[in-house]
C-alpha cells in the first residue's frame, strides 16, 4: 500500500468477515502507522464496526492477514492481543456499572499481570481526566454519559496500549462534552499512542486524523491523507453535510 513498513503499526490484507451467510467485509486492505490517527468513515452498515472487532479479535474472520507490529496476529485470542498492545475502546462504553471507578481502571490493567506500574499509571489516567479523580470511589454506573466515554478511555489506557481502537466515542454527547473528550483524544496521541478512530461524527474525524479510510459495504471506497479527504466533494456531500 506504499507506506514505509519501518512505520507501519497496523496491516490489514484482504479481511473478510461474514456474519452466517452475510459477507459484511469483503477483502478490505488498510495501514495504521506508528504514531498516527487513522479515522474509518462510511454509512451506519458499511462495516466499520466490524472492521475494529475483527482486528482485535472479538469476532473471526473468514479469511484474510491482521500484521500488528510486524507480527500477523489473526488466529490469536483478543486476550493476546490486548497483551501485544492492542486495545479497543467499544461503542457504547462498556464499562461495569457495579464497580467503582477504580475498579474499572484496575480492571483495565489486569492483562498485564505483575509487571509493575500499574499505581503510576493509575494516577497519569486520573490526571489526564481529573473528573474521574473526584469520582473514584463512585460506582461508575451512577456517572455521566460523558464520564463513563471518559471512563472507558482511561481504562483502556491502563493496559498500556500502542494501539487504541476507538468505537464511536463521541456518540450521544453533547458538543461541549464532544470537545473536551476529543481534546483528550489529541492529549493521549501526542503521548505516543497510535489510534485506528471510527467516528460518526466525520468532520471531528477527519480533522484530528492524519489519514483517512472511507468505508462502503464492506471494501475501501477512497483512502488518502484526512486533509484531502476533507476537500474531496464526495465525502464532503456524503458525509461532512456540503
Amino acid at each position: 500500500m506504499g507506506s514505509d513498513p519501518s512505520r507501519v503499526l497496523l496491516s490489514v490484507e484482504d479481511l473478510h468477515v461474514r456474519y452466517g451467510a452475510v459477507e459484511v467485509l469483503k477483502g478490505l486492505h488498510l495501514e495504521v502507522r506508528a504514531g498516527e490517527i487513522t479515522a474509518l468513515v462510511g454509512a451506519n452498515g458499511a462495516g466499520k464496526t466490524t472492521t475494529l472487532m475483527a482486528i482485535s479479535g472479538i469476532i473471526p474472520s473468514a479469511r484474510g492477514t491482521i500484521r500488528f507490529a510486524g507480527q500477523e496476529v489473526q488466529d490469536l485470542p483478543a486476550e493476546q492481543r490486548v497483551a501485544r498492545g492492542m486495545t479497543q475502546i467499544p461503542e457504547g462504553r462498556r464499562i461495569f456499572p457495579r464497580l467503582t471507578v477504580h475498579e474499572n481502571l484496575i480492571m483495565g490493567a489486569s492483562c498485564r499481570g505483575a509487571d509493575g506500574g500499574i499505581t503510576q499509571d493509575l494516577a497519569r489516567a486520573l490526571d489526564l481526566f481529573p473528573a474521574l479523580k473526584q469520582r473514584k470511589r463512585q460506582l461508575a454506573g451512577t456517572l455521566s454519559g460523558g464520564e463513563q466515554q471518559m471512563l472507558a478511555l482511561a481504562r483502556g489506557l491502563m493496559a498500556r496500549p500502542k494501539l487504541l481502537l476507538l468505537d464511536e466515542p463521541s456518540l450521544g454527547l453533547a458538543p461541549k462534552v464532544v470537545s473536551d473528550l476529543f481534546s483528550i483524544i489529541r492529549q493521549i496521541h501526542r503521548s505516543g499512542v497510535s489510534m485506528l478512530l471510527v467516528e460518526q461524527n466525520a468532520y471531528q474525524a477527519l480533522q484530528i486524523a492524519q489519514t483517512a479510510y472511507v468505508l462502503e459495504t464492506g471494501s475501501v471506497a477512497l483512502h488518502g491523507p484526512a486533509e484531502k479527504l476533507r476537500e474531496d466533494p464526495a465525502v464532503r456531500k456524503a458525509y461532512l453535510g456540503g
